[in-house]
C-alpha cells in the first residue's frame, strides 16, 4: 500500500507542478507583453520549449496502464551470435540500460552476472527499482543487433553481433507464486569473475533449477550464500508468474522464456556505427541517428526532440 501511495502522489505531485509552471510562464508572457520585455519574452520561449518535453514525457507515464507497469523490472541480457563481438555488445548494452536507469531515477542491482572469455559479458541479469520501472524497460524486449568495425580484428573487417534482451515485471508481496521447496534443485559453486578472495574461494553462489518448468536462475554477485538465493528466487518468482501470465494472455511471442535463435530476422532493433551511423527501431520504423546519445542511455525520443 507504501508503494501505491508513493506512485499516486508523485502522479498528484506531477500534476500540480506542471500546472504551476503554467501559470508562472502566463505571467512571464503578460510582463514581456506589456513592458516589451525582450529578455522575458526569450525567457517564455525556453520556457515554453522545456514544457513541451516536459508534457511529452508526462504523456508517456500516463499511457503506462497495464497492471505490471508499475512495477519494478527484471532485466536479463544475453549474448547471441557473434562470440567475442556478441558478449562486447552485450556489456555496451548494459551499459545504456543502466545509464538509462541512473536517468529515470531507478536504483538497479546486479544479481547474475558472467564476464565473458576474451571481453564483454556472456549474460547479466540485473534489477531496476522504481515507479513504473517495468513500464519504462519491458519495449526493450527482443534481439538487438549490432553492425560495426570489430575492435577485436586486426584486419579491420565489419561485424554484426546480436543481443536478447528479456524484461521480466518483478512480482510483489501481494501476488503468491507458491514454489514447492520439492521442486527445486538448489547447486551452490563458486562465483565467477572478480569479487575479491571471499567471493572466489567460497561456494556462496546459488543456482536454482524449477523441476517442472525446467527453468533456471542463478546469483553469485553477493558474498552470502543466503543472499545469492533470495536474490535467486526473486528472480524465478518472476520468470514464473510471466510464465502464467503469457498463458492467459495468449501473447507467446512478446515475452518468449527463452529466443530459440539470437541471429538474423530477428531483431526488434538495429544499432550501426559502420558504414554510417543510424539506429532504427524495426517496429516503430522510427530511425535515430545521433547513435552516442542512445548509447550512453538517452532512450527517451522526446528528451531529442
Amino acid at each position: 500500500m507504501l508503494k501505491e501511495r508513493a506512485v499516486l502522489i508523485q502522479s498528484l505531485e506531477d500534476y500540480q507542478r506542471r500546472g504551476k509552471e503554467v501559470e508562472d510562464l502566463e505571467v512571464l508572457l503578460d510582463l514581456a507583453v506589456e513592458e516589451g520585455d525582450e529578455p522575458a519574452r526569450k525567457e517564455v520561449v525556453a520556457g515554453l520549449a522545456q514544457m513541451e518535453k516536459s508534457f511529452r514525457d508526462w504523456e508517456l507515464r500516463l499511457l503506462l496502464t497495464t497492471e505490471e507497469d508499475p512495477k519494478n523490472a527484471i532485466i536479463t541480457i544475453h549474448a547471441g551470435a557473434g562470440g567475442t563481438e556478441a558478449q562486447d555488445w552485450t556489456e555496451m548494452l548494459l551499459r545504456m540500460y543502466l545509464r538509462y536507469a541512473e536517468r529515470k531515477d531507478f536504483k538497479t542491482e546486479t544479481i547474475d552476472l558472467l564476464p565473458g572469455d576474451e571481453a564483454g559479458v556472456k549474460s547479466v541479469t540485473f534489477a531496476a527499482s522504481g515507479p513504473y520501472a517495468y513500464g519504462y524497460f519491458k519495449s526493450e524486449t527482443g534481439i538487438h543487433r549490432l553492425v560495426r568495425i570489430s575492435p577485436f580484428d586486426a584486419s579491420g573487417r565489419r561485424h554484426t553481433s546480436f543481443t536478447a534482451v528479456q524484461v521480466l515485471p518483478e512480482v510483489d508481496d501481494r501476488i503468491e507464486v507458491e514454489i514447492n521447496e520439492k521442486d527445486l534443485r538448489v547447486d551452490t559453486f563458486r562465483a565467477s569473475g572478480p569479487g575479491g578472495q571471499h567471493v572466489n574461494k567460497t561456494s556462496s553462489a546459488v543456482r536454482l533449477t524449477h523441476l517442472p518448468t525446467g527453468i533456471v536462475v542463478s546469483s553469485q554477485t553477493e558474498r552470502s550464500q543466503h543472499r545469492n538465493r533470495e536474490l535467486a528466487m526473486k528472480v524465478l518468482r518472476a520468470r514464473l508468474y510471466d510464465l502464467e501470465r503469457r498463458k492467459r494472455e495468449e501473447k507467446k511471442q512478446e515475452l518468449q522464456e527463452s529466443q530459440k535463435e539470437i541471429a538474423w530476422g530477428s531483431q526488434i532493433r538495429s544499432y550501426i556505427l559502420q558504414p554510417y551511423r543510424l539506429i532504427k527501431d524495426h517496429r516503430t520504423k522510427h530511425e535515430e541517428g545521433n547513435v552516442d546519445a542512445v548509447l550512453d542511455g538517452d532512450l527517451d525520443v522526446s528528451s531529442r526532440s
